[in-house]
């Protein structure tokens, strides 16, 4: 173009610029047939007034514009003429992503309203797509022959500027900057060529108005922070130096290899000294009685029972009886038939992990017998059989207080086994500390059988570390001459 084709326009956020061709149309009050364009219509009268618009070849589409709204939603995935969308293409295309009226929502009806239970197709469209609420600003040149302004056909884009609600301010093309000018070649005879750039003419930032804004937006998150807590409360429970917490979410997964069907688990927790576990909790459990299923060739029942157990460790004076013990999970497997006749299938105990995670554990189990066919025959018609008086008494028993236990003569024989799943957590102020509070639970976690495997990899870089400092001082230690007829010699 000639140097009177030239053109520089300064654009501001949402401001409008009317095209020829919008002036021509909004002149005549027969063609607004909506209130934007109506209020169009009268802001062109004044421009008239005022002596014509001051632009020729720049102008904007705004937010509001019917050219921003067909552009968003009849745009193509690729360039083909005859692109046919596809169905994600058609449901998006119903999904205005730009200035989506929501009302503000009520500390109440969050808690009120969790699930909704017949969804609004509005409803579907705000909420189950990706859906960033979007303002949209084209920057349009009519790139049309001189005198011949205000044909749609030689409109076209020239900066297309979004803004989410984020802040996300996204301008496609970017500034130019060092970079040479765009350029925009016609399909015409001629082959016209445009070249335009795109600069940030935005005045900078005054200090006291960047401090301002600071204040108000530490404001503005200081009561969302005071929101979210009123959410979520402030009744937290304290857990007191010296005490680690150990809660355990559990799971009775199947019972397998038992001789008779219809199988159920009871179970009890056994706290040593220096546990306490709360007033409302349970310590025992029975599970459902359970069907067992052929698998390969064992009968399983799946139970998939779920139980909680909470407790606390209070750690005292070290004793001279060794360290402290670990909690037990002690069980039985029982069967019951048609007959209401209960059988002991198998005891069994399981001392719960001393690491935090998630374990799976199949714990075998074995229960008394007598010799002799008549006990076999009561248990199979009458049912019944040898029980233990205290089932602790398949470890070690609670009340023994001797050196030596002694089993010989008591008669059993093995039976099926239990799967459990156990997720296990450990809380303690000693974790977060340096002190030797932390030192002592860290000892007592290591007896328990806890963290062993992260202290013997803490001890071999410790123990790397010093000797490579002790090599470091030898060398400093050596003469000059030394070290230098070595690295001679090498």
């Amino acid at each position: 173009p000639s140097q009177a084709e030239e053109e520089e326009a300064v654009v501001g956020w949402q401001e409008k610029l009317f095209s020829q061709f919008e002036v021509d149309l909004y002149q005549h009050v027969s063609a607004c047939q909506t209130p934007l364009d109506q209020q169009y219509h009268e802001e062109i009268l004044r421009l008239e007034k005022a002596g014509g618009r001051k632009n020729c070849r720049i102008f904007t589409y705004t937010d509001h514009d019917r050219f921003t709204n067909l552009e968003e939603h009849f745009q193509k995935v690729t360039d083909l003429d005859h692109e046919v969308p596809s169905y994600l293409a058609e449901r998006m295309a119903g999904v205005r992503r730009r200035r989506q009226d929501r009302r503000p929502i009520e500390a109440s009806s969050l808690r009120s309203e969790i699930i909704i239970w017949e969804p609004s197709e509005e409803f579907i469209k705000n909420n189950h797509v990706i859906n960033t609420p979007v303002q949209t600003m084209y920057i349009m040149g009519d790139l049309g022959p001189y005198g011949k302004l205000g044909h749609r056909e030689y409109e076209h884009v020239l900066c297309t500027i979004k803004v989410d609600s984020n802040g996300v301010i996204t301008v496609k093309p970017d500034f130019n900057g060092t970079k040479g000018a765009y350029r925009i070649q016609l399909d015409g005879e001629k082959r016209e060529v445009w070249k335009y750039t795109i600069e940030n003419a935005s005045l900078q930032v005054q200090t006291e108005e960047e401090e301002c804004e600071q204040r108000i937006f530490r404001d503005l998150y200081g009561r969302h922070k005071e929101y979210l807590s009123g959410l979520v409360g402030s009744e937290f429970e304290t857990i007191l130096p010296g005490t680690l917490r150990f809660f355990v979410n559990g799971e009775i997964v199947s019972a397998q290899g038992y001789e008779y069907d219809n199988l159920y688990v009871h179970f009890f927790l056994e706290l040593p000294n220096q546990w306490s576990s709360p007033m409302f909790q349970q310590l025992s459990g029975v599970t459902q009685t359970c069907t067992t299923k052929t698998e390969g060739w064992d009968n399983v029942a799946h139970f998939c029972y779920p139980f909680t157990l909470e407790m606390f460790f209070t750690q005292g004076e070290e004793s001279e009886d060794g360290p402290p013990q670990w909690p037990v999970l002690y069980f039985e497997v029982l069967s019951l038939d048609f007959w209401q006749r209960y059988r002991v299938e198998g005891y069994g105990s399981l001392v719960l992990p001393a690491s935090p995670g998630l374990h799976v554990l199949t714990i075998p189990t074995w229960r008394p017998m007598e010799l002799g066919t008549v006990a076999e025959l009561r248990r199979f018609f009458i049912g019944g059989s040898p029980e233990l008086e205290d089932i602790t008494y398949t470890r070690i028993p609670s009340t023994f207080k001797g050196e030596r236990l002694s089993r010989l003569g008591f008669h059993t024989e093995t039976t099926g086994n239990v799967t459990f799943r156990l997720s296990c957590l450990q809380q303690s102020k000693a974790f977060l500390e340096t002190s030797a509070l932390r030192q002592r639970m860290q000892s007592v976690l290591d007896h328990l059988g806890g963290f062993s495997q992260q202290s013997s990899i803490y001890n071999v870089l410790e123990a790397f570390q010093r000797a490579r400092r002790r090599m470091q001082e030898a060398r400093e230690s050596l003469p000059q001459d030394l070290i230098s007829t070595s690295a001679v010699a090498q």
